[in-house]
This record gives structure tokens, sequence and C-alpha cells, in this order.
């Protein structure tokens, strides 16, 4: 996995008003364009190498792959995040989905986005690092919560994909960063489908890349088959996570 991806170091139209004039057209989006949807750092076939191997705990593959997960999306997110500002990212938003973060208290906090991938990052670094959460002596075992915590960092981590394609996409094709974005997406994709680690409806709001990046690496549909349609009805809510 780290030969893959270690080489690097949307909106929703708006209604017109009741006036006679049509709808504003919905804002092409960029990163679905074929010149840049063909562009990754590698052909490698995502689907093995995603599969758990033999003689391999199913808790130490998913361990090792959701921290490799965790660092290269913080990595990738570090190169735009001069310009994922609280002035130019005032919610954590994917299209017309707005994301709010929980406390440990389970109190509801509207932020920036900045704020967001903040606490995203901030909690996931502090779990991947807890021995007793993610052990890494000999003979210690995996909580039983483990499956439940790998499942919520990788929604985490979703968001924080999907938030750089929706909003950052030409500031990463301005640093030529796009085929690495496509690349760690795609291969995270198929990683928590492979596991069932992240609800369809979760990422229904990007199905229309997943399909166009996925497709073309040998996976199956599997939960966006209806992505244009699944996609249209999921942007007309704010989930709140």
């Amino acid at each position: 996995m780290e030969f893959i991806i270690c080489s690097l170091c949307c909106c929703w139209k708006s209604k017109g008003k009741p006036n006679g004039k049509k709808p504003a057209p919905e804002e092409k989006k960029l990163y679905l364009e074929p010149e840049y949807t063909k562009s990754r750092i590698t052909d490698f076939e995502f689907k093995e190498l995603v599969m758990l191997p033999r003689e391999i705990d199913l808790n130490e593959w998913l361990a090792s792959n959701t921290t490799t997960f965790f660092h290269h999306i913080n990595l990738q997110y570090s190169t735009i995040s001069e310009f994922c500002t609280g002035e130019s990212c005032q919610t954590m938003a994917v299209c017309n989905t707005q994301y709010y973060w929980y406390d440990e208290r389970g109190k509801k906090i509207k932020c920036t986005a900045p704020q967001y991938v903040d606490f995203v990052m901030s909690s996931v670094q502090k779990l991947v690092t807890d021995e007793d959460v993610f052990p890494t002596k000999y003979g210690k075992e995996f909580p039983n919560s483990f499956e439940s915590l790998v499942k919520k960092i990788c929604k985490y981590l979703f968001h924080v994909l999907a938030h750089i394609y929706s909003s950052h996409f030409k500031e990463t094709l301005a640093l030529e960063l796009h085929g690495h974005l496509n690349t760690l997406y795609t291969h995270f994709i198929l990683f928590i489908r492979e596991f069932n680690l992240v609800d369809p409806k979760e990422t229904t709001i990007m199905d229309d890349l997943t399909e166009v990046l996925c497709s073309s690496s040998g996976s199956s549909s599997n939960g966006s088959g209806n992505g244009s349609n699944n996609s249209a009805g999921a942007q007309n809510h704010v989930k709140e996570r």
C-alpha cells in the first residue's frame, strides 16, 4: 500500500424565484471531466490490493490500512489547507450536504471546514496512537469495539476526501496533484467497500465520481449503481453527524 500512495510527500443548483425564469443550471463538477478522472499515479489493480491476505488477522489488516489511509488523507488535505479557511469554507460542506461535529458529550457543533478537519484528524490521531485501541505489541488484543471505531474513522476520512473534491479540486489541479487524489480516493473507496466499513448512504453524495473512478478499477457497482439518482436525492438534505 505504501508503494502505491507514498509518492505524495458541486454545488447544488439554487432554485430561481417564481418569476417565470428558469432555475440556474447546476454548476459543472470539474472533477468529473474525463481529462481529469483518467489521471492516476498507477494502474495497479486496487481490488486485489484491498483483499485480506491469507493468514493475516482481519483486525490487523483493518488497523494497518486505516492508519495508512489516515496519514495519506491528512497529507493530501495539507496540500490545500492554506485555501481551506474559515472565510472560504464557513461550513463543512460537500455540495449541498453540511456536516456537523459532535463532541464527547454528544453536543452538535456547527463549525468551519478547517475546524471540522482539525477535529477529525486530532481525534483519529488520538485513536490510532492509543495502544488500547490500535495495539502494536505482540499478544495484546483488539478491543471489542474496534470495528465500530474503524467504521467511524473511515466515515470521517471520507468527509475530508469529499470536501477536497467538492471545494478544492481547482487548487488540487493547479498543484498537479489530482492524479494522487484520484488514486487515493479509488483505493480508499474499494477498501471500505471490501469490508463494509461505511454505509453506502453515507457515500452517495460522491457516487458519480465513485462510479467513474472505481468502474475503471475493476470493481463492481456495489451500492452505487444508481449513483446519479441517489446523488440528487442526497443533496436535498443536510446530514447531521
